[in-house]
């Protein structure tokens, strides 16, 4: 039976296989499209906003929206730039591990994001930003060689920009920026720790 990298048997003949290759139909890919039809489904839809976005007041009784809320996005801008990073970071993990390791590392990094800023504030809490941080965690990891252009301008290595990253979140807590920095820092050490403990038991080879 043909295996990955981390030792995990490849399935063959599924449903995936009889479609197309040019659709969209990676984890990260369904993530990103899911992403972008909440937003704009958000826009005519009335409600859907709030029935989705995580308020811990209302977590016993919409206990879905622990998921939910990363999907939702407060402004165009705050989805495009979560898309981005989404698109080359996320795509780029699920590529090296696989989809259920990069959905398992992307939904508990969200989850325990939100956990940690609801306990430090409340309010709503909205974005992909907590998962996100995890799978830029956990590619720091296993894949230190990636590089990542700051600003768009200077080259430097994956670990040395969530560790910049990371900073700037710690200095930026307790500013009413209404940026959910708890979060970041949160999903940034679960990527991290669960980079760590694929390391000690993997196959894996840069490539």
């Amino acid at each position: 039976m043909k295996r990955n990298e981390w030792g995990e048997p490849e399935s063959q003949g599924n449903w995936r296989s009889r479609i197309p290759s040019g659709l969209p139909i990676s984890a990260s890919g369904a993530i990103l499209l899911l992403c972008i039809a909440v937003f704009f489904l958000g826009a005519v839809v009335p409600g859907l906003f709030g029935l989705l976005a995580l308020r811990p007041e209302y977590l016993m009784q919409r206990p879905w929206t622990l998921i939910t809320h990363m999907f939702v996005h407060a402004n165009f801008d705050h989805l495009f730039w979560n898309m981005v990073v989404l698109f080359f970071f996320g795509m780029e993990l699920e590529r090296r591990v696989g989809e259920r390791k990069f959905l398992e590392i992307y939904i508990l990094s969200g989850i325990v994001a939100a956990a940690g800023q609801m306990m430090v504030a409340g309010g709503s809490l909205v974005g992909a930003s907590g998962a996100l941080y995890g799978v830029m965690g956990c590619l720091a990891i296993i894949a230190p060689e990636i590089s990542v252009l700051l600003f768009f301008v200077i080259p430097i290595s994956i670990r040395s920009a969530v560790v910049l990253y990371a900073l700037i979140d710690f200095l930026s807590m307790g500013s009413a920026d209404n940026i959910a920095h708890m979060a970041h820092i949160v999903g940034l050490l679960v990527g991290l720790a669960y980079g760590q403990a694929m390391g000690r038991g993997s196959r894996y080879f840069s490539r």
